[in-house]
């Protein structure tokens, strides 16, 4: 099973709350009817990210489908040409950034009600292979980054090794999710040795000559 991960931007001039109210309501209802969908959720960003201005994405949509195979059915379909219809109504398409990935739950645990959900668009380190940084990310830091107890649930969504071939550069390498019980718990990991064993290890893989984007959302599950 692979998981087709969606970053999105709302359509200039349209607020916050009307862009997650359409997300959740009518295109939800769009994107539902395209076959083969085994799991579906959106992820808002929360609206006090906001308060110091714009933020890299609004939300990211997960799919989950058995393979390539069936997105490959979609195109060109009327069901597929309708969510691509609809998104005009509430996304910036020129800023949609997507990828296929392969998931991996580092530390497995069950989601709390209410949960704050971070999610970081993880670079990978310049010159550094593809797979060694995968197996980086996966195998060194994973078990690193788990140690922080606050931490209930972590998953990496690796990009798919078939996105770079013939020197392509995919608009992000993966993604690196983490749930907590609030805001005040993420504040709190922050402060613990784990957390800082977490960041001294970025550089062995990751680009760090900027900050890593990321979000904070709240999750709606579409398909369980």
């Amino acid at each position: 099973m692979i998981k087709a991960i969606t970053c999105i931007k709302r359509k200039p001039g349209l607020s916050v709350e009307d862009f997650q109210a359409y997300w959740r309501g009518q295109h939800a209802d769009v994107v539902t009817k395209l076959p083969n969908i085994r799991r579906y959720i959106q992820s808002h960003a929360l609206p006090g990210g906001y308060r110091k201005g714009e933020l890299p994405y609004d939300g990211i949509a997960e799919i989950w489908v058995d393979g390539v195979d069936t997105l490959r059915g979609w195109a060109g379909s009327a069901a597929y040409g309708a969510v691509e219809r609809d998104e005009e109504n509430f996304i910036d398409r020129s800023k949609i950034a997507l990828i296929l990935t392969q998931e991996h739950v580092i530390k497995d645990g069950a989601i709390p009600e209410g949960a704050m959900k971070n999610i970081e668009f993880v670079p990978r380190k310049p010159g550094m292979a593809v797979e060694a940084f995968q197996d980086y990310w996966r195998g060194v830091h994973g078990p690193i980054a788990a140690e922080i107890e606050v931490i209930r649930r972590y998953v990496q969504s690796h990009t798919l090794p078939g996105a770079y071939r013939g020197g392509r550069q995919p608009a992000i390498d993966g993604c690196a999710i983490t749930w907590f019980d609030s805001i005040d718990a993420m504040r709190q990991s922050a402060q613990s040795p784990a957390y800082e064993r977490t960041r001294k290890d970025e550089p062995n893989f990751i680009d760090t000559s900027s900050e890593i984007d990321f979000i904070i959302t709240t999750e709606h599950v579409i398909v369980a």
